[in-house]
């Protein structure tokens, strides 16, 4: 259990760094948070649970397939907010955009034999 907790406080700590850096410099917060820290750090959770690199590997190889769909939520939000919709709505629509995007490139790479 406390190891459990350790691995919730570590990122829970690192979430609110990357918003409070985010307030007091835009750029800071958002190098930080491009820095994929929950890829990295879900790597090393698995490799420290099962001392094995195999899993790590095979995250990671997946991830590269779904970089791109994630750009949908970057792309969609800014857009949605200079159109005036709300912080709310835009989150929620592009959120469900990027949901979809995920759902059509899975789709697209099983129609290729690819499987995540």
């Amino acid at each position: 259990m406390l190891y459990y907790s350790v691995k919730l406080i570590i990122t829970a700590l690192l979430i609110v760094l990357i918003s409070e850096l985010g307030k007091r410099s835009s750029l800071m917060g958002a190098l930080l948070a491009a820095i994929p820290l929950v890829s990295i750090l879900a790597m090393t959770w698995m490799y420290i649970d099962t001392n094995d690199s195999k899993s790590a590997v095979e995250f990671s190889q997946r991830i590269i397939w779904l970089i791109a769909p994630s750009m949908t939520l970057f792309i969609a939000f800014p857009l949605l907010i200079k159109n005036g919709f709300g912080f709310y709505v835009s989150m929620a629509v592009s959120i469900a955009l990027t949901v979809a995007a995920y759902y059509a490139v899975i789709f697209v790479l099983g129609k290729l034999g690819i499987t995540l």
